[in-house]
């Protein structure tokens, strides 16, 4: 079972008294800060929860599947999320 975002914005809502708009917009606000601040360069982290940041990755060779060609691969940026104290004692848990 997953959950998207607007069951994430209902529930926030709910349990929090505000309104789904005003948690929408706080929503927004918070990807907004991450991925400018992940596309920096900076890593941000919320202690006990997640930790998000942008790393490197070196150019490699490849190889195309359809033709077997090797080819060049650039060199790029990725994402790594760390799951914090909490969240994984959380899932840990057994309910």
């Amino acid at each position: 079972m997953a959950m998207n975002r607007s069951e994430l914005v209902a529930a926030v809502a709910e349990k929090s008294g505000n309104s789904q708009t005003a948690v929408n917009g706080v929503l927004d606000a918070v990807f907004d800060i991450f991925v400018d601040s992940v596309a920096k360069g900076e890593k941000i982290t919320i202690p006990g929860w997640l930790a998000v940041e942008r790393t490197d990755r070196a150019a490699r060779t490849g190889r195309n599947p359809q033709t077997g060609e090797t080819i060049q691969i650039p060199a790029g940026h990725s994402v790594k999320l760390t799951a914090g104290s909490k969240l994984k004692a959380a899932v840990s848990t057994k309910k």
